[in-house]
C-alpha cells in the first residue's frame, strides 16, 4: 500500500506559477514511477507528467516546456513546478504513483488548480 497527500494548487491569473507537492508513504520501495495526471470537467484524464525512480522524465504535449517534474528522494515527494499557466489548464490535478511487482497504481485525493483570463 501506498498512501499520497497533495499540497499545492489554489487560484491563480494566467502566466503565473503554481507548485504541486505530493508526498508518499507506506510501501515505497516498490513505486516504478511518480506523477501527475489531470482531469477537466467533461474531459479525460491525462498524464502531465511523471518521473522514474532512475529520473526519467516524461511530460505531456501540452506542456511544451513549461512545467518542470522532480523528486526529492529522501522526502519521497514527488513535486510539479507550473510556470506560464493558462486558462485551459484549469484541472483537478491527480497525484499517481506506479509500483512494481504487479503494476498497481495508487491514486491521490486531487488538488485544484484553476487558471483565470
Amino acid at each position: 500500500q501506498v498512501q499520497l497527500v497533495e499540497s499545492g494548487g489554489g487560484l491563480v491569473q494566467a502566466g503565473g506559477s503554481l507548485r504541486l507537492s505530493c508526498a508518499a508513504s507506506g510501501s515505497i520501495s516498490r513505486i516504478i514511477f511518480m506523477g501527475w495526471h489531470r482531469q477537466a470537467p467533461g474531459k479525460q484524464r491525462e498524464l502531465v507528467a511523471r518521473i522514474s525512480s532512475g529520473g526519467s522524465t516524461n511530460y505531456g504535449d501540452f506542456v511544451k516546456g513549461r512545467f518542470t517534474i522532480s523528486r526529492d528522494y529522501a522526502k519521497n515527494t514527488v513535486l510539479l513546478q507550473m510556470n506560464s499557466l493558462k486558462p485551459e489548464d484549469t484541472a483537478v490535478y491527480y497525484c499517481n504513483v506506479l509500483t512494481s511487482p504487479y503494476g498497481r497504481d495508487y491514486w491521490g485525493q486531487g488538488t485544484q488548480v484553476t487558471v483565470s483570463s
